[in-house]
C-alpha cells in the first residue's frame, strides 16, 4: 500500500511477554517469530515503537536499547508516556490486576487501539469499565491470545465452516495449566472455532479445590476442568491432561485434530452409511506458517485505516473472563451449572504469591 500511515506504538510493562520472550522460543518448531509485543511492531511494517513505559528502570534499558527507544522515551509512569508521547497503539503488558486500569486510562487520553495481553482484567466490575471505555470512544482492541491470529486454527476453522464435515457438535481442549495465565489461551481458541457464539452456562471444578481462594479474592492462579455451553448448542470440554496445547473439533461427518500448538493439523472424515460408517484419514487442511503476534497487530492496523472491526474485541475477552471466573463460581457451589453471564460477581484476582521484589502498579486514585 502506497502512502500508507505508519501508526506509533508503545508499550506498558517492557519485560518478557511486552520485549523478550522471543529468546525464549527460539528454535521452537511450533513457533514463529516474532512473539512478543515489541519485536511484532518492529516486525510490521505499518508500526514505530516510539516509547516503553515500566517500573524498573533495569528493565527500561534493556527494552530501549534493544528495540531503539532513547531514554526520552523511555517512563516509569504509563500515565505520563501516553499523555507526552500520544501513541495510536498502547500495549498493556502488565499484570492483569492492572490491565483494566492501564486501558481505561489510555482509552481516554487518545489511543486509538489497545494490544491487551490475557486475561482481559482482574474482575467483572473491572471488564464491565473497561468494555464501556473502549465502545465510548470507539478503540480498536485485541486480546493477546494469539491462537485466534494461528494460520493452523484458521485452517481449521475453514475447515469447519466450510460445511463437509457437518455441524460442528463438541470442542474439546486436551491442555492443561492455569485458568488465567494459560487455559484463557484455549478458552479463547474454541470462542473463535466456534465463531464467537455466547457461552451461557459452565460447570467445573479446581484441581486444588478452594486453595485458590480468600473469601471472594483469587489468591493464586488455579487449574481446573470443566464443560462449557453455547448459545449455539455447541460444547465445550476442558480436560487437565499431559498434552502439549492439543484440541480437538468433533463435527457431525468429521474430527479435526490441532497437535503441537497448532503446528500439525490431522483430519478424520466419516464414509459410509449405517453399520459400515467408519471414520477414515483423509488429507489435512493446508496453511502457512506465519506470526499470530504479527497478524494481531496487522488486524490493529487494518481497523485503524477503515474501521472496520477487530478479529477479536473487548466483548469476546470479557466473554472469556466470565469463563474463567465461571469455572472458580462453580468450584465455589459444589460443581453446580453456573448460568452465565455472571451477575454482579464478587470474585477478584488478587494474587499474593507473585515473585517477591516483582513491582507492581498501584491502582489508579
Amino acid at each position: 500500500m502506497q502512502n500508507a500511515q505508519t501508526y506509533r506504538a508503545a508499550i506498558v510493562g517492557c519485560s518478557r511477554i511486552g520485549a523478550f520472550i522471543d529468546n525464549e522460543v527460539v528454535g521452537r518448531p511450533d513457533v514463529v517469530l516474532p512473539y512478543s509485543h515489541a519485536a511484532g511492531y518492529e516486525a510490521c511494517g505499518r508500526t514505530d515503537l516510539v516509547a516503553g513505559a515500566d517500573l524498573r528502570p533495569e528493565v527500561l534499558v534493556a527494552f530501549g536499547e534493544r528495540y531503539g527507544v532513547g531514554p526520552e522515551h523511555r517512563y516509569t509512569d504509563y500515565r505520563e508516556m501516553i499523555e507526552t508521547e500520544r501513541p495510536d497503539i498502547v500495549s498493556i503488558a502488565t499484570q492483569p490486576e492492572q490491565h483494566a486500569e492501564v486501558a481505561i486510562f489510555a482509552a481516554e487520553h487518545g489511543a486509538r487501539a489497545l494490544y491487551c495481553e490475557k486475561p482481559l482484567c482482574a474482575s467483572l466490575e473491572e471488564a464491565d469499565r473497561l468494555v464501556a471505555a473502549v465502545a465510548r470512544h470507539g478503540v480498536a482492541f485485541n486480546m493477546g491470545t494469539n491462537r485466534r491470529w494461528h494460520p493452523g486454527y484458521d485452517a481449521m476453522k475453514a475447515a469447519i465452516a466450510g460445511g463437509d464435515l457437518g455441524a460442528l457438535q463438541t470442542l474439546l481442549i486436551y491442555s492443561g495449566g492455569g485458568l488465567f495465565n494459560t487455559t484463557s489461551h484455549y478458552f479463547d481458541l474454541v470462542q473463535w472455532l466456534n465463531g464467537d457464539a455466547a457461552p451461557v452456562w459452565v460447570q467445573g471444578f479446581l484441581t486444588d479445590g478452594d486453595a485458590c481462594l480468600d473469601g471472594d479474592e483469587i489468591v493464586s492462579d488455579p487449574t481446573g476442568e470443566g464443560v462449557v455451553g453455547f448459545a449455539n448448542g455447541v460444547t465445550a470440554h476442558v480436560l487437565r491432561t499431559a498434552m502439549p496445547s492439543e484440541h480437538q473439533a468433533v463435527c457431525q461427518r468429521g474430527v479435526l485434530t490441532a497437535m503441537n500448538n497448532g503446528s500439525e493439523l490431522s483430519l478424520r472424515r466419516m464414509e459410509g452409511e449405517g453399520r459400515t460408517r467408519r471414520m477414515a484419514v483423509a488429507p489435512a487442511p493446508p496453511f502457512a506458517p506465519a506470526s499470530p503476534t504479527l497478524r494481531l497487530i496487522e488486524d490493529l492496523v487494518q481497523a485503524l485505516d477503515g474501521g472496520a472491526p477487530t478479529r477479536g474485541g473487548a466483548g469476546v475477552a470479557r466473554d472469556n473472563l466470565h469463563l474463567i471466573l465461571g469455572m472458580i463460581e462453580s468450584q465455589r457451589r459444589g460443581g453446580a451449572r453456573v448460568d452465565l453471564p455472571l451477575a454482579a460477581s464478587p470474585l477478584r484476582l488478587r494474587r499474593r504469591n507473585l515473585r517477591p521484589g516483582r513491582p507492581r502498579y498501584a491502582p489508579a486514585p
